[in-house]
């Protein structure tokens, strides 16, 4: 065994093996819909600097959905209900109370200049304060920088003034609050800074070890910075005024002094400052989390925090895992029977696969979703595609006739891996765009993403080859090449070598029909409409008492009366919820009818609201925000790699494919819901990645093109990719096929919109993206008249006008 072969094995078997520990010591921690979890109810109050209304709950919906991502919780789910409470279900929360310590809080963060000291209002009536040039509010200039004054901030001491008195408000906008020791009192000016104008905000430790948040200050930020801190330090450096108070939540947690180097009126250029004091590093970065989310802006009040049970039956888990297993084993099975020996050997590693992406996703905390779970094994199902890749390469080494067995399969992964890098980082490029630009479920997806493509790598280049490559050095295989699956070519790549099909001469009738099927698509959505589902519409709450009515039967009577969608819970004790759009007078009627028949003491409505939606504006332009990027990101990438011409067919094909589900969904009326988006975006990456093996194939055909026509080179390696194409295709299939028809509830319309996505990127990879790049580069200086070129001036080299004529000579 070679020594590269030996580390690559070293390296799967410490891989494999602390996978295997962390599946066997960690417990998966289960979204809301296969064990339930966590609700908090919160109220909206009116607060100094908003009223509570509609449209301040919105906000601070989406705030708090800011410090749910930052907690690291995935898959939360976070609705309005009726005008001011918003309902906050949190998955695999460990600890519920710390949650609702950090979600609940209001945060309002605000700096202030220090008038001076003022009279404990206990004692006597907080007197007039006196006007001071740095109480403006109206600090306005444009973004600067400002470095950063160190605040000094304590814990008030039991009994100290802000323990006993609530702060005082006095004339023009002015507070009277006790310092951050509690030590003493002091007047304020109106806030100068708030939280809106914090770009950044960090836990750190200190000079002296001490933990500490370093603020950056964004927009007029760090000019208002600058001129609260220049205009305090015109005050002499034992006054009062020379002091600059910052407030949470009507609390000074820091009111430091300016040093003595800054100039009066000059202030503190560089955008930053650090507020240190007597913090734990739970409490650093709690803080720290608060202020980088942003300040709720009015308070909230927590009404209740229960625990509710998943939103999914027995059955309909039971159902799903059932199809799951039956559509891996089938991808396994056609796997083995095309590819024989090797394919075995990937059947292994896609077992590798699953476990070591399921135990990155447990390393992570991740929480798993039943729609999560489904995407996992078809990931798995496609995952093959890099081992499909490799093989077929293997199969046309072998085939020539020039190489052993053992030589075409190390020359098949070598050629592979220009394809397998290019596919892969443009998935990665849009997963972390995802991730680091998006919120909520989108950048839940970010991540699973992210793991199952560098699971999926590692798998295929190290494990896959280590075991292939150790089968083939075995004397018995090496002498029976039938059994290992790389003696011939394949059924599929004889045919079309015998039948040579010009698919390229067909290119007008090709873009046509995709031209045809992306109108079809936009009449669908035109003349029908999309059905947005409740997490972007929103709908009703009702919650019910229902003495008897396990929520099971609860299911089966709310799916009777014509509300199939619907979100139904059991709450609290014993109570049942159920939440969907939709859901008029009428069919609350009949829903109330339908759990009465089957329950002991009759049904009493506990509660009945009218809900926002969980995916809302904010995450709506989020998503879309990164998916621009990460589209612009995967252009820019290919046409590096490629050409630009390449990399716009890739995109232009990307999106026709996604239109053409969107449209198919619109004609048949079915839900776009936060389940439809996971399955989109996975029909981006999978369009994408197919695209970019066939124009791997193409630029290798390009470059060692001499005198042939782009057209019929394109053809050619068209071609020649759709054995791979096949393969892949048809083992994410048997998985979609097996979901669609065993799955329940939402998984039956994930799998439907992934097995139409995978369809048409497949057929778009060969018969749309490829004739689309021919006409971009038909353009002068593509390659198109470039090659055409060369053909003809070989051609007229050939002609027997050009020919060289004989000489005679005499003698």
């Amino acid at each position: 065994m070679s020594r590269a072969l030996s580390v690559r094995a070293v390296l799967a078997l410490v891989v494999v093996g602390v996978s295997g520990w962390l599946v066997a010591d960690r417990p998966p921690n289960l979204g809301l819909d296969l064990r339930g979890g966590t609700q908090i109810v919160l109220e909206t109050r009116d607060g100094d600097l908003a009223k509570a209304t509609s449209k301040t709950t919105d906000e601070a919906l989406e705030v708090l959905r800011r410090r749910v991502d930052q907690l690291g919780v995935s898959e939360p789910s976070l609705t309005r209900s009726g005008e001011k409470r918003i309902i906050v279900e949190l998955p695999g929360v460990q600890d519920p109370a710390e949650a609702v310590a950090v979600v609940g809080r209001t945060a309002q963060l605000t700096f202030h200049p220090v008038l001076g000291i003022g009279a404990d209002p206990n004692a006597a009536p907080s007197p007039t304060p006196s006007a001071s040039p740095g109480a403006s509010p109206a600090a306005s200039a444009s973004a600067a920088a400002s470095p950063g004054a160190s605040a000094s901030a304590g814990a008030a001491p039991s009994g100290s003034p802000s323990a006993t008195a609530p702060p005082t408000t006095g004339q023009n906008g002015e507070l009277t609050l006790s310092d951050e020791d509690g030590a003493e009192w002091l007047r304020l000016g109106p806030a100068v800074i708030d939280g809106s104008l914090v770009e950044d905000a960090q836990a750190g430790t200190g000079q002296f070890a001490g933990w500490q948040i370093d603020v950056e200050f964004r927009g007029r930020g760090p000019d208002a910075w600058q001129k609260l801190t220049g205009e305090a330090a015109c005050a002499p450096m034992t006054d009062p005024k020379r002091r600059v108070a910052i407030v949470l939540d009507g609390k000074i947690i820091s009111s430091p002094q300016v040093v003595q180097e800054i100039g009066c009126n000059v202030g503190m250029t560089g955008g930053r400052t650090s507020i240190t004091g007597q913090f734990s590093g739970g409490e650093a970065k709690d803080l720290a989390l608060l202020i980088r989310a942003g300040g709720l802006p009015v308070p909230v009040q927590v009404i209740e925090q229960r625990t509710v049970g998943p939103t999914l039956g027995a059955d309909a888990i039971e159902a799903s895992a059932r199809a799951a297993v039956l559509g891996l084993a089938a991808t396994i099975l056609f796997i083995i029977a095309v590819y024989r020996l090797v394919g075995g050997l990937a059947a292994v590693a896609l077992v590798a696969y699953g476990l070591i992406s399921y135990a990155a996703l447990l390393a992570l905390d991740a929480t798993l979703t039943l729609p999560g779970l489904a995407g996992f094994v078809l990931a798995i199902g496609m995952a093959v595609d890099a081992n499909v890749l490799v093989f077929e390469r293997a199969r046309e080494e072998y085939a020539a006739g020039k190489r052993t067995m053992r030589q075409a399969i190390d020359v098949g992964f070598d050629k592979a891996w220009s394809a397998i890098l290019d596919s892969n980082v443009t998935t990665l490029l849009a997963a972390g765009l995802l991730f680091f630009l998006a919120s909520g479920p989108v950048r839940g997806f970010g991540v699973t993403l992210s793991i199952g493509v560098i699971a999926s790598m590692f798998t295929a280049l190290v494990l896959s080859r280590v075991l292939v490559t150790w089968a083939l050095r075995r004397r018995f295989v090496s002498k029976r090449p039938g059994i290992t699956g790389l003696g011939g070519i394949g059924r599929v790549r004889a045919w079309l070598e015998e039948k040579d099909p010009d698919i390229m001469g067909r290119r007008r009738l090709l873009l046509t029909i995709s031209a045809v099927a992306v109108v079809v698509a936009i009449l669908g959505i035109g003349l029908r409409g999309l059905n947005w589902g409740v997490e972007f519409t929103g709908g009703r709450l009702v919650e019910y008492s229902a003495a008897g009515v396990s929520v099971d039967e609860a299911r089966a009577a709310v799916a009777g009366t014509g509300l199939d969608r619907a979100v139904v819970n059991a709450s609290g004790d014993g109570n049942i919820s159920v939440r969907s759009g939709g859901f008029d007078d009428a069919a609350e009627q009949k829903v109330r009818a339908a759990l009465a028949a089957g329950s002991d003491g009759g049904v009493q409505r506990l509660r009945d609201e009218q809900i926002g939606p969980s995916l809302g504006d904010e995450l709506r332009n989020k998503a879309l925000i990164a998916l621009g990027v990460a589209l612009a990101a995967q252009l820019t990438y290919l046409a590096f790699r490629f050409r630009w011409q390449w990399a716009a067919a890739s995109v232009v094909a990307m999106l026709h494919d996604v239109v053409i589900v969107v449209g198919f969904f619109a004609w048949l009326g079915k839900p776009i819901d936060g389940v439809f988006l996971a399955a989109i975006l996975t029909v981006i990456g999978y369009s994408v990645n197919d695209s970019v093996v066939v124009f791997d194939r193409i630029r290798e055909l390009v470059r060692g093109a001499r005198k042939e026509a782009f057209a019929t080179l394109a053809n050619r390696g068209s071609l020649q990719t759709v054995p791979r194409t096949v393969n892949t295709g048809l083992g994410a299939i048997f998985v979609l096929i097996a979901l669609a028809v065993l799955g329940r509830d939402s998984l039956v319309d994930f799998a439907l919109a992934l097995l139409v996505g995978v369809l048409v990127g497949t057929y778009s990879s060969v018969f749309f993206a490829t004739p689309l790049a021919i006409v971009f580069e038909s353009r002068p200086g593509g390659l198109v008249p470039t090659l055409d070129a060369r053909v003809r001036a070989a051609a007229r080299a050939r002609s027997p006008k050009n020919a060289p004529k004989r000489v005679r000579t005499r003698s």
